[in-house]
């Protein structure tokens, strides 16, 4: 079958959709003016309402073409155990722990924090 069949079969069924969605409010409406609001929607309503829905899921799955299967299998098999944890995004090197080596020297506290840069003074 061509897919304009299959997009047929999609408006078919959104418009079953449509009308059984009217149907429920029409009913709806008309159980409230004659004081019957314990009822439920009459059955009709309801199988309508359920193949409309399968139908226009049928001609969506048709049109939508093949689907891809996802393996996360296929990522990960050319890398090694110890590459798995392996993030370079998340590196980071202006953390506090410079602070614990023994080459660490700390910036000179002859700048004053508050003074304007030179570079900014024209």
């Amino acid at each position: 079958m061509s897919r304009t069949i299959y997009r047929g079969v999609v408006f078919l069924g959104l418009g079953c959709l449509l009308h059984a969605a009217y149907s429920a409010a029409e009913w709806r409406q008309i159980s409230r003016y004659a004081d019957m609001q314990d009822m439920i929607l009459p059955i009709d309503i309801v199988i309508q309402t359920v193949l409309s829905l399968l139908l226009t899921m049928f001609g969506v799955l048709h049109i939508a073409g093949e689907f891809k299967e996802i393996r996360a299998t296929v990522e990960l098999e050319g890398q090694s155990w110890e590459n798995l944890k392996n993030r370079p995004s998340f590196y980071t090197f202006g953390h506090r722990g410079r602070v614990f080596s023994p080459l660490y020297e700390p910036p000179s506290s002859s700048k004053n924090v508050m003074e304007i840069p030179e570079r900014f003074m024209s």
